[in-house]
């Protein structure tokens, strides 16, 4: 049985280099899809924001000379790049789905509408949130935040490299411990770094619950699903 029947999953540009120092990694992007169509194939509604770290960072591009709201744009655009090779990755293993823009770009992606997603959704695609919120100074965190709350998501599946929050960096300090469970107003007294303060702040105030887990591991995201306590969770 599937604990969420609408969920955002929000995947990491970076995570998508896998091996290599830059771009898309072929085998972790088949891993990926995988996952996602084994969820999928639960019945589990699925919207997908993806970074575009893997390509290109708005904010540290503006530390080396690029124009902020440039940057932010060259950003969105790493973006709808990696939501277009996920997309190319599912229709590979049978799997359909649309790939949404947040500023006009057909024929590469249908412009974003609440709407049309949720139809879609329902229709049984996976529906892809590319460009972020369209504009500058927003993270894709918060673009994340943005469409699951939009789309009324269950909850907010974030895909990282480690297995959920802990009390410091676990790959800096070998005594972080780790949270099963946490509350918003504990993420902000303790300084904690899950999310951009906006999209905490928008997911606080949405009551949009956020579960973090480990993606590069194969199946935890359906174990997440499943409801196997494999992360942490975030809530008021």
């Amino acid at each position: 049985m599937a604990r969420f029947k609408r969920i955002l999953l929000k995947l990491s540009g970076e995570s998508l280099m896998g091996k290599q120092g830059y771009g898309i990694d072929a085998n972790r992007l088949a891993e990926y899809a995988e996952q996602i169509k084994e969820v999928h194939e639960m019945g589990v509604q699925i919207g997908i924001v993806i970074g575009g770290g893997n390509i290109f960072r708005g904010l540290s591009g503006s530390q080396k000379g690029f124009d902020r709201v440039k940057g932010d744009q060259m950003g969105m655009c790493a973006t709808v790049i990696n939501s277009l090779a996920l997309s190319s990755a599912l229709g590979a293993i049978g799997v359909k789905s649309k790939v949404m823009t947040a500023i006009r770009m057909e024929p590469i992606g249908e412009f974003y509408n609440k709407w049309k997603a949720i139809e879609a959704m329902e229709a049984g695609y996976i529906c892809i949130f590319s460009g972020g919120t369209g504009n500058p100074y927003f993270t894709t965190d918060t673009g994340s935040s943005l469409r699951g709350i939009e789309i009324e998501a269950d909850v907010m599946l974030k895909g990282t490299r480690v297995d959920g929050i802990y009390t410091a960096d676990p790959e800096k300090d070998s005594t972080a411990k780790k949270f099963t469970e946490i509350t918003y107003d504990e993420i902000y007294n303790k300084g904690l770094k899950v999310m951009d303060l906006t999209a905490t702040t928008m997911c606080k105030e949405n009551h949009l619950p956020i579960y973090v887990f480990n993606m590069d591991v194969l199946g935890n995201l359906k174990k997440v699903i499943e409801g196997v306590e494999i992360g942490t969770l975030v809530h008021n």
